[in-house]
């Protein structure tokens, strides 16, 4: 392999650092526009009278939309990498979880199971952990990071990325 090969190898790969910008900058969108949307969400109707299950909807389908727009119009692989992010996202805020006592009004004498189910995914029950924020901290940022994710995908041109 001749050096001018090996320049022009490098020329269309892009770099780490620039892979990890944009990862970031894809990241941040995602969580913006999630954040934006829960801000709209209590303006506009209190949250209290929002089932948690549409919220986890519309927490993943309106990121869902803007990385499809956004892949559309600028065509990055790196945007479909996002989920990753929105796993360990999940998974730190677990951690958290799993690692905090117990006791009354607090999921008093529940198993590390029951912790994560009644923190995170419960419909009409909550732990009482983390001020029964469990899911605005851990479920829904992380749904709004695979949703924009899943959307990124769609809005890659498949013939590009190949």
């Amino acid at each position: 392999m001749s050096i001018s090969e090996t320049d022009e190898i490098e020329h269309l790969q892009p770099n780490a650092a620039q892979q990890a910008l944009w990862f970031l900058l894809h990241s941040a969108l995602a969580l913006l526009i999630w954040g934006g949307m829960m801000i709209a969400i209590t303006v506009l109707v209190r949250p209290s009278y929002l089932p948690p299950i549409l919220t986890l909807a519309v927490s993943a389908l309106i990121p869902f939309v803007a990385g499809f727009i956004v892949n559309k119009f600028r065509q990055d692989e790196i945007a479909t990498l996002i989920w990753l992010f929105g796993l360990i996202w999940f998974l730190c805020v677990g951690l958290w979880i799993l690692d905090m006592p117990t006791g009354p009004n607090q999921c008093f004498r529940c198993d590390a199971s029951q912790k994560l189910w009644l923190t995170f995914f419960s419909l009409n029950e909550d732990s009482g952990l983390i001020d029964g924020q469990g899911r605005f901290f851990g479920t829904w940022p992380a749904a709004a990071l695979i949703g924009y994710s899943i959307g990124a995908n769609l809005g890659l041109n498949k013939k590009q990325a190949e």
